[in-house]
């Protein structure tokens, strides 16, 4: 794949690696496992009221956005590492230094999430300009 292409689909995983998707919508239990939020975590990293965190027909859309944009960062995070799920867990789990040594995981529970994106895309990015063509 050449290096337009790559930034071009950069924030795109080439496959749902952890089955957090639908017909291209997030399933939202998967994704709450996946992360191991808490209603109160999903409001505060959202910004959506607790009282209005459903998961049915009831969903606000913002809270519907947010559910995938995090099934596609966790995916891309799974498709660096060849897709292991427990090695994808592990990492979102983990205090990492570059991140002020919180866990990805708790950078999206603090609504940290677009910082935490930029940070992926551009290991993604670096990591992918080093590899031998």
């Amino acid at each position: 794949m050449s290096a337009l292409n790559y930034n071009i689909f950069s924030n795109i995983p080439q496959k749902d690696y952890l089955s957090l998707f639908n017909k291209g919508e997030a399933k939202p239990s998967k994704v709450i496992d996946f992360v191991d939020f808490k209603k109160d975590d999903v409001a505060k990293a959202t910004g959506v009221p607790p009282n209005s965190v459903h998961y049915d027909e009831r969903m606000p859309q913002i809270l519907k956005d947010r559910l995938r944009e995090w099934a596609t960062l966790l995916n891309l995070v799974a498709q660096f590492f060849g897709g292991d799920v427990e090695k994808t867990a592990l990492w979102f789990k983990t205090p990492n230094p570059m991140l002020g040594d919180i866990s990805p995981r708790d950078m999206i529970r603090f609504g940290r999430y677009q910082k935490l994106c930029k940070f992926i895309l551009n290991a993604l990015s670096e990591n992918q300009s080093q590899s031998p063509l």
